[in-house]
């Protein structure tokens, strides 16, 4: 019988290691399979045509074969080419991607498509490549935002999740791991107001287009939103820390 071969899918590579002396195994996100494991032959040798093109951080066009019926760990990569649009992301920007491609690896399980979540972290990767540091803050609040969503990780932003009760526009609310939205208590800092949290709600039920209308609405709370969707990934993600996390911090005590 023969094997089963998925043809052209768009994906970007999470992460690769080696498996031999000339090989590689891949982690790679798929628009239409998910996360998958690719075992890419002689990818390390000087002659191989995959050697410039299987790069993190890059549209890229993969073929495959299934091993066995399909439901196997690991599939034999066949072809690979770059899909074009941008060049990689640099500087802080290229940290910022490393992170994003961790959250991927730590959260999502393999063979679980998300269609939209890979539409969304191509646009983020492309606009890691192409804009400056400064304006990214709330490009990455807004995918953490979906990724949680997507997962069923984020509870509704419109009611205090313990009571139901909904929010009180002008009144202060935090998002926590283990209770989830929650007033906030005296001498907290990162907190939204109920209209904030509102306005990110509705941001969240736009559709195809969430995620435009989300960085629309982080862009004026990106900074509290951040210590608050941290702790509320890692919680998910597990210990230990994120290691592009660590880096980040142990970076900026230099």
């Amino acid at each position: 019988m023969a094997a089963k071969r998925v043809g052209e899918e768009p994906s970007f590579i999470l992460h690769r290691y080696d498996w031999s002396e000339s090989s590689l195994i891949l982690e790679v996100f798929t628009r239409h399979r998910g996360r998958v494991a690719l075992v890419a032959k002689g990818a390390k040798k000087h002659t191989s045509n995959f050697r410039p093109v299987l790069l993190a951080l890059q549209p890229l066009k993969v073929s495959y074969t299934l091993s066995g019926d399909g439901n196997a760990d690991i599939h034999v990569l066949k072809g690979a080419e770059w899909a074009g649009g941008h060049i990689m992301p640099m500087g802080n920007n290229l940290l910022t991607g490393m992170y994003l491609n961790e959250l991927l690896m730590r959260l999502l399980a393999r063979d679980d498509p998300y269609a939209y979540l890979f539409d969304v972290y191509g646009t983020v990767v492309k606009l890691l490549a192409t804009q400056p540091e400064e304006v990214i803050e709330p490009v990455l609040r807004a995918f953490e935002l979906i990724l949680l969503r997507e997962l069923g990780l984020l509870p509704t932003l419109k009611q205090e999740t313990v009571t139901l009760q909904g929010l009180e526009p002008e009144k202060a609310y935090v998002l926590v791991a283990e209770t989830g939205l929650r007033p906030a208590l005296e001498g907290e800092r990162a907190y939204l107001s109920g209209a904030q949290w509102l306005s990110v709600q509705h941001a969240l039920e736009q559709g195809e287009g969430a995620y435009p209308a989300l960085v629309r609405a982080c862009a004026a709370v990106a900074s509290s939103l951040k210590s608050q969707l941290r702790h509320l990934l890692q919680y998910h993600c597990g210990s230990p820390m994120l290691r592009t996390r660590q880096l980040m911090m142990d970076l900026q005590t230099l």
